[in-house]
């Protein structure tokens, strides 16, 4: 090809090559280091989120003897957890608190101990 033939483009036109920007010396590094803090961040979240002992979520009902539920009082033994829970409402629709909790030797209608003559009143009343 003749040189002399080679039309150039008008100024316009021509692409622009100047230096690139840049943030400083260190720039190369910044996307790097945000990667490893990012990282760094989820491995501490994750952490805490699986690390055993400190769950926010609570722990399953364990049943024990009719005994271990701190001040809580029996004061009834019913065959099944639905007669148990008719009971338990019988005694709320009377202004007593009462639980109904599963122990070792079945269900058990649970009130607190100052609650506990007016609640064996209320039951045998069978109201």
């Amino acid at each position: 090809m003749d040189p002399a033939r080679i039309r150039l483009a008008p100024a316009r036109c021509r692409p622009h090559h100047g230096g690139v920007p840049a943030w400083n010396s260190f720039s190369f590094a910044f996307g790097p280091l945000v990667a490893v803090v990012l990282v760094g961040v989820f491995v501490v979240i994750l952490r805490w989120a699986f690390s055993r002992g400190g769950s926010v979520v609570a722990a399953a009902p364990r049943v024990g003897a009719s005994e271990e539920y701190g001040l809580l009082v029996p004061v009834a033994s019913p065959m099944s957890y639905v007669e148990g829970e008719v009971l338990r409402r019988r005694l709320e629709e009377s202004g007593v608190r009462a639980n109904l909790a599963t122990t070792l030797e079945g269900p058990r209608l649970m009130v607190w101990p100052q609650d506990e003559d007016r609640a064996r009143a209320v039951l045998a009343s069978g109201r």
